[in-house]
């Protein structure tokens, strides 16, 4: 059954199980003990700390493991926000996943002020600066938007915002395992979650700035296994699979020529505008989102109605209305998101199955549907 909802979650990945069985054989003692057995664990730790800090090309005491991307984002900004001084805002991309909203709401506060963004939904460096310059000291713009796969220019975005000593905030969990991590080193927090790119659930990674010494880490014993299977995920999608994505840029392309030939009058979301190579928002010309998703369930192909988040919350989603789509719209849209194991001929099957669904939910002459 060919799986399109990739930017949802993703299956474990067998070096990630493997390395998971393996440390809760190995190295189950708690790390934070004073005996020998869980000293062998924390060196084990740093360890798997060292060689991910290597891959995102920072220093390792920078690297903090969490229980998920909610939880890093959250971390982030409260930090970020509690040193800023008086008349400095917090701006913040409105296309953001809900996790980074809801974090710079509830910390912000009166300070948070949008950031505009182009038709695509691309965060310029200029719309960036003109906001350093009117009292923004934190920004927080993601690397890659899940819904709609559109590439922000964070490289110039950090150096924009380190040139005005200010503090960046990054969601990079669309990017981790689908592109290089060299470069993120240069954006002072970043957040990720492991079940993006084949690691567990429940275990998320957070880049603090160098030098920050008063961060609340939740209590608890840490889970070295699942920041074990994290590493081996990472570590598996960074020497094997990141250097793919011309090919994969290919078909997402074939794939969105037979889309508009077989769904005449289909919408594609970022079209043109750089975007991963993994993912495709369409706003269909006809049927809800809903009819859509169960009519291709039954043909074996599985794919998501926008954000996994957004799915069934009141209002729709919140970032593709901020691009300029209607209401009437936001009940229309399909995200396609493959993964490293979609092959050229899942994207074929999906096209044809989209073509035959389309006869079903265009209603007939004269008739509403819902």
């Amino acid at each position: 059954m060919p799986y399109f909802d990739y930017n949802a979650t993703t299956p474990l990945r067998a070096e990630a199980r493997e390395a998971w069985v393996r440390a809760s054989a190995e190295a189950w003692e708690n790390p934070s003990s004073p005996h020998r057995a869980g000293t062998r664990v924390k060196v084990r730790f740093q360890a798997v700390r060292e060689r991910l800090a290597a891959l995102a090309e920072i220093d390792a005491e920078r690297l903090v493991f969490t229980r998920g991307a909610t939880e890093s984002l959250d971390l982030a900004l409260a930090v970020a926000v509690a040193r800023l001084g008086v008349g400095e805002m917090i701006a913040v991309s409105p296309t953001e996943h809900p996790a980074a909203i809801e974090a710079a709401r509830r910390h912000g506060g009166e300070r948070l002020r949008w950031l505009p963004v182009t038709p695509a939904g691309v965060v310029t460096p200029a719309a960036v600066e003109a906001a350093l310059v009117e009292g923004a000291r934190v920004v927080v713009v993601m690397a890659a938007n899940n819904e709609t796969g559109i590439i922000q220019p964070w490289a110039e975005i950090a150096a924009r915002v380190r040139a005005a000593r200010g503090s960046y905030v990054c969601d990079a969990t669309q990017w981790l395992g689908k592109l290089p991590a060299a470069g993120l080193g240069a954006v002072d927090w970043v957040a990720a979650a492991a079940h993006k790119l084949g690691g567990p659930k429940g275990v998320g990674v957070l880049v603090r700035p160098g030098g920050v010494v008063d961060f609340p880490i939740h209590a608890g014993t840490a889970d070295f296994p699942g920041v074990a299977a994290l590493a081996a995920a990472w570590v598996a999608a960074e020497t094997g699979e990141v250097w793919q994505e011309t090919e994969r840029l290919r078909w997402r392309a074939e794939f969105e020529r037979e889309l508009a030939t077989v769904v005449p009058g289909v919408r594609v979301m970022g079209e043109g505008a750089e975007r991963l190579w993994n993912t495709v928002t369409a706003v269909m010309p006809v049927g809800e989102s809903h009819r859509w998703v169960a009519r291709l369930d039954r043909r074996e192909c599985a794919v998501g109605s926008g954000a996994a988040c957004a799915t069934g919350k009141a209002g729709g989603s919140s970032g593709l209305r901020a691009v300029g789509l209607s209401e009437d719209e936001l009940k229309r849209v399909l995200r396609f998101s493959a993964g490293w194991a979609t092959t050229r001929e899942d994207w074929a099957k999906l096209a044809a199955a989209l073509a035959a669904t389309l006869v079903e939910v265009t209603p007939a002459a004269g008739v509403v549907t819902n």
